[in-house]
């Protein structure tokens, strides 16, 4: 009988290697250390600010406590039953008693490692933290007359400070991270010491967090594959018609408006979860927005510059492709807040080139907006104000922070423990380098949506709005709407996205998707994951009473969609290749303005430089949607990519949740069972230099010289 013997142990660093690791850490940190100090006195710097006002919300919240010693008291009292508990079942429990918890964790997989249940110290130590957490977050929660924005803000930013310090992120408080480094005699700080010193590199000196292997996919080749030609760009965004699958389409085209604040093809991320060649396949012919990532040259681009350049010029163009006057369209988050303004803005102006719209996770009506409710406000804004007023547009990785937090143990504190405690590298995961292809927000157009949409709500107030001197008013539209949000999502709140299909005329389908903002769309009928709920007729005032009537069903709620909108699609033709109408291939999907990612700019290259921008030029450009003749089209040129992990220049812009997004991305990820895109990645080869005796080089090491 045959017996396999276990693995060994790592072996422990030796004092020389201990000595060269050590020797490298100290060069690359001074150099690090250098290049700030540089940067500081070019007044280049990035320092801390409170451009949130979260100093002066948690003195109010002090003020209002210390005014109200009944509610100290009573905090107290409660705190300390729930320690005196906690104290009697630990002794009970090392009698050999089995008493139960005081707090249960629940799904929440910070403790899933059976130690924090099975081992009595570990279960006492999670028990402990969480009874502080809910207490401290209850009594904050109590804190009586504060003014609505000062309640959300220290409840936001107490939540951040309990998860912090959770014990999950501290080497002696976490018995995974215990366990690999007593099994490896400590390799695993030494690796994530390494991992932390090049994210801050990537960082110029902020900490740009790792959260895939950045190197392992590209655009066209593993991710964005449906097969489709660029067929019309302006300044703004490139048009992109996806080739069809079906010998008939439908007559009716359908066209895809994506938000900004990220890139298209999280529609498009791998053959099996592509909402884009899902729907090619039920004989739509498609055409998606491709935004341009915009730079300073771009500042003075407004939303209702984006409104003309995106869908109106789009449904033009899609007129001269295919020949049809009508297409049903789509937008998704941001999307489907411009898409309402512009049916809004073409209700007054007495035009109809949308035969149904659908709404993909988008707010209209902002009067709950959530917990990125938090971030905006005169106060935050006119800090961001100054910021734009520099460079002309807002940093996409500024903006990704903010949606980091939305989910700071998913999309911050797991990674702090897999790369820097556990030593490891990041998996390489399609959805995270999406998430980390992060885009800028013009200067002007930015300061629009937020002020008119979060702080002023003035897209539901007729007239409030004034898009390409007309005041537009919802009131004007009279397309059916489709709105499909999800249970789950945390920034576009399924509930605020019911009040704004109660502002559509009838008729008017609701489903709601289970999931979040980005796994409840991206969510196959092949994959038979989550379920959704859906109903007949008019929808009732609230949301509640909806969801108590809705039927609930199983699966991807995309053919349910389908079926919606095959009404208004007319009857079918012969299927439609890209560029067989009057508008001819400028390149392929999925384009040049997509490609251009700001963690992978060359040095040499600014990625203000980088598109070159071009307009096709539209028989009906002399009407009020058309955009100014330019200069025969010409693919836009980007920089010359290059990985991520070799760019020590891409610090602001590096990794973020962007928001959109970003979102959900790591319950995403908890849901999906992703199968990686390729293997993963090998040890760094810096690590064999180090075992074949070399001594580190104190020269500036490459910022790639540790590759994943």
């Amino acid at each position: 009988m045959s017996t396999t013997n276990p693995p060994l142990p790592p072996t422990p660093p030796g004092p020389e290697e201990l000595t060269r690791e050590f020797a490298e850490i100290a060069a690359h940190s001074q150099r690090l250390v250098t290049e700030y100090l540089e940067r500081a006195r070019a007044g280049k710097a990035v320092l801390p600010a409170d451009d949130v006002g979260v100093t002066n919300a948690f003195v109010e919240l002090s003020r209002k406590l210390m005014g109200n010693p009944m509610l100290l008291a009573q905090a107290q009292m409660r705190m300390w039953h729930d320690y005196m508990r906690l104290w009697h079942n630990a002794m009970a429990r090392f009698l050999g008693e089995k008493p139960e918890p005081v707090v249960d964790a629940g799904t929440d997989n910070r403790f899933r490692n059976e130690v924090w249940q099975n081992n009595f110290l570990f279960d006492y130590i999670k028990q402990s933290y969480l009874i502080a957490a809910q207490n401290i977050q209850r009594t904050v929660g109590e804190v009586q007359d504060l003014d609505p924005q000062t309640a959300r803000k220290v409840r936001f930013f107490t939540r951040q400070f309990v998860d912090a310090l959770a014990p999950t992120n501290f080497v002696f408080t976490n018995p995974e991270v215990l366990k690999a480094t007593l099994d490896s005699g400590g390799r695993n700080l030494i690796e994530g010491l390494h991992n932390l010193l090049e994210d801050l590199e990537r960082g110029s000196g902020q900490l740009a967090i790792s959260m895939t292997d950045y190197s392992a996919f590209t655009l066209g080749e593993n991710v964005a594959t449906a097969p489709g030609k660029v067929v019309y760009q302006n300044e703004l965004m490139q048009l992109i018609q996806y080739a069809p699958t079906t010998q008939s389409v439908w007559k009716t085209p359908l066209l895809i408006i994506p938000p900004w604040i990220n890139k298209y093809y999280i529609l498009d991320l791998r053959e099996k979860n592509s909402f884009i060649r899902w729907a090619v396949s039920q004989g739509h012919t498609l055409f998606v927005i491709s935004w341009v990532n915009p730079d300073e040259k771009l500042a003075h681009k407004g939303f209702d510059d984006y409104m003309r350049e995106g869908p109106l010029a789009a449904l033009q163009a899609i007129e001269q492709a295919t020949g049809e006057k009508e297409a049903n369209v789509i937008g998704y988050c941001l999307g489907g807040t411009l898409l309402a303004c512009t049916l809004a803005w073409l209700g007054i102006k007495g035009r109809r080139p949308v035969k149904s719209a659908t709404y993909f996770t988008a707010m209209i009506d902002f009067a709950e907006p959530g917990e990125l409710g938090v971030f905006v406000d005169e106060t935050v804004l006119a800090n961001l104000e100054k910021k734009m007023e520099e460079r002309g547009y807002l940093e996409g990785s500024e903006m990704a922070i903010t949606f980091n937090l939305l989910r700071a143990n998913d999309l911050i504190w797991s990674f702090v423990v897999n790369n820097y405690l556990l030593g490891k590298d990041p998996f390489p995961f399609d959805l995270l380098f999406w998430n980390s292809d992060s885009t800028r927000m013009p200067a002007k157009m930015h300061t629009f949506y937020l002020r008119n949409m979060y702080i002023r709500n003035a897209l539901v107030q007729p007239g409030a709005i004034e898009l390409d001197g007309e005041p537009i008013d919802l009131d004007n539209i009279e397309v059916p709407s489709c709105f499909v949000s999800t249970v789950e999502d945390h920034i576009a709140p399924w509930k605020s996205t019911y009040m704004g299909a109660l502002r559509m005329p009838e008729p008017v389908k609701f489903v709601l998707g289970g999931s979040g903002h980005i796994a409840g769309v991206v969510n196959p009928p092949s994959a038979n994951k989550y379920q959704y709920w859906t109903s007949e007729g008019s929808l009732p005032p609230g949301a509640d009473e909806w969801l108590s009537n809705a039927r609930r069903e199983d699966g991807s709620w995309w053919p349910e969609w389908n079926r919606w909108i095959e009404q208004f699609c007319g009857a079918k033709v012969a299927a439609r290749a890209p560029g067989s109408g009057k508008l001819k291939v400028i390149e392929d999907a999925p384009g040049s303005y997509a490609k251009l990612r700001l963690d992978a700019t060359d040095e040499s290259t600014p990625a203000a430089d980088a598109p070159v921008l071009t307009t096709t030029v539209l028989p009906e450009a002399a009407n009020d949607a058309a955009v100014k003749a330019a200069p025969a089209p010409a693919p836009a040129t980007p920089p010359e990519r290059k990985r991520a992990t070799a760019t020590a220049q891409s610090a602001s812009q590096a990794p973020a949740p962007t928001l959109e997004s970003t979102i959900d991305l790591l319950s995403a990820a908890a849901h999906a069972n992703p199968e990686p895109a390729m293997p993963a990645p090998a040890k760094r080869s810096r690590r064999t230099a180090a075992r074949k005796g070399e001594g580190p080089s104190l020269s500036k090491p490459k910022a790639s010289s540790r590759k994943r």
